[in-house]
């Protein structure tokens, strides 16, 4: 099965506390303070892995702690610092924050690394707090909690190549024929549920990942269906494949659906549409001539190109596999930069503004434009972090000045809700 999201708890190891001790020795009476400082705790480290292809095994284990410190010893020895904890998840698992709903890393290459939370410092012992005027000290300092939170794990498919389309028009085929995945194949009109990986050998040591890109349904960008989950797969592909039913057998125009599919692009994130694509005219082996001609010239005309194949048949897939592989070599894989660089304190700086307009509440500006980035509204503490920032910033005492009651509806872009006290 294949699992993209995960949410676990992580805890980095505290740091051991300082010894107090004093130096003991025969024939010495009294001896100085020896006491050593604790070691630090150990930090909770990410890393990528490409032999790793699903974050599957966080389903089963919710909760990683690394080691802590040891506590100081006499005749001043340092305690034995606390293990890393390495953690390891597939290249493309993007890590976010649960409280807060940002995105604090986002592990790309094989072997890349990340310290998602910091072990403690260890106390220092006795020793540290001898003076001339304080001799014999009997106190250490114990050592500082390691940090702890709660995380998203969140896998984007690291493909090369995504096939896109309607369900149905053939994308499972065509990954079947063209690599060595075998995706379950079926005349259905409800959508694949996981994305399907195959690897395409071109040659000796080459090849290039493709996917099959789940089917998206209309308002899949407002997470309709399964939408949101659907499109992420998509940001790191480099190039698309366009997969239409050029033969319109199941009554569909296929320039219409064409249109539909770029639509959610376009409104999920506007980047997208602007990804290199090159269209697939599926089902010519059942189209007449006519509709391949119209569909070839339509899209021509907007300056895409077109390959005219039948997955069925195996007519014209070598052509376009090849065609895409010589295109791949000149793009560089696309950078995601959800990755929040505003600071929080940089953020409380920006403006906003609240109006009333046709009955709404509207409330906009840059402060709200970071809010709501900043948000994941499907978890309930991001979502009360949420609410605190805008009882912070002064935003719900700007809608009451502005004569908002219970019950009225608040917009916020493309996000409106009921005004609760």
């Amino acid at each position: 099965m294949f699992v993209d999201l995960a949410k676990i708890y992580v805890e980095a190891g505290s740091g051991g506390n300082g010894a107090v001790s004093f130096h003991r020795e025969k024939y010495v009476a009294a001896g100085g303070p020896d006491g050593g400082d604790g070691g630090n705790g150990g930090n909770v480290v990410f890393k990528a892995d490409k032999q790793l292809a699903t974050l599957m095994d966080f389903r089963y284990k919710k909760k990683y702690k690394a080691e802590p410190g040891e506590n100081g010893k006499s005749a001043n020895r340092k305690g034995r610092n606390g293990e890393n904890i390495v953690i390891k998840v597939p290249c493309g698992t993007i890590l976010r924050d649960v409280a807060s709903g940002k995105i604090i890393a986002d592990l790309t290459d094989d072997g890349d690394e990340f310290i998602a939370a910091k072990g403690g410092s260890g106390g220092f012992g006795n020793a540290r707090f001898a003076t001339p005027t304080r001799q014999i000290p009997r106190f250490a300092k114990p050592g500082l909690k390691g940090q702890a939170l709660e995380l998203q794990l969140e896998l984007k498919l690291l493909a090369d190549v995504g096939l896109l389309g309607f369900p149905n028009v053939g994308k499972s085929t065509i990954l079947s024929m063209v690599s060595d995945a075998t995706p379950k194949i079926a005349n259905y009109h409800f959508t694949t549920l996981q994305p399907n990986l195959g690897v395409v050998k071109m040659g000796e040591g080459e090849s290039f990942v493709i996917a099959d890109i789940p089917g998206l349904i209309e308002g899949a960008h407002e997470g309709v269906g399964l939408g949101h989950a659907f499109l992420r797969h998509v940001e790191r592909t480099r190039i698309l494949i366009h997969v239409v039913d050029v033969s319109g057998i199941e009554g569909r125009n296929p320039v219409e659906d064409f249109d539909a599919i770029n639509a959610e692009l376009t409104n999920y994130k506007i980047s997208l549409a602007d990804r290199l694509q090159v269209v697939a005219a599926n089902k010519t082996d059942i189209a007449s001539p006519e509709q391949v001609e119209e569909f070839r010239a339509e899209m021509e005309s907007r300056g895409y190109t077109v390959f005219e194949i039948s997955a069925a048949t195996n007519k014209g897939l070598k052509e376009l596999i090849n065609s895409v592989y010589t295109m791949l070599k000149d793009i560089p894989v696309p950078e995601i930069h959800e990755i929040e660089v505003l600071t929080d304190e940089a953020a409380e700086e920006l403006p906003f503004e609240v109006r009333k307009e046709n009955e709404k509440y509207v409330v906009e500006g840059g402060y709200i434009e970071y809010l709501i980035d900043s948000t994941n509204f499907d978890d309930d503490e991001s979502l009360k972090f949420f609410q605190d920032a805008l009882k912070r910033k002064g935003i719900v005492a700007a809608l009451e000045e502005a004569g908002i009651e219970e019950g009225d509806t608040v917009k916020m872009y493309d996000l409106e809700f009921e005004f609760v006290f």
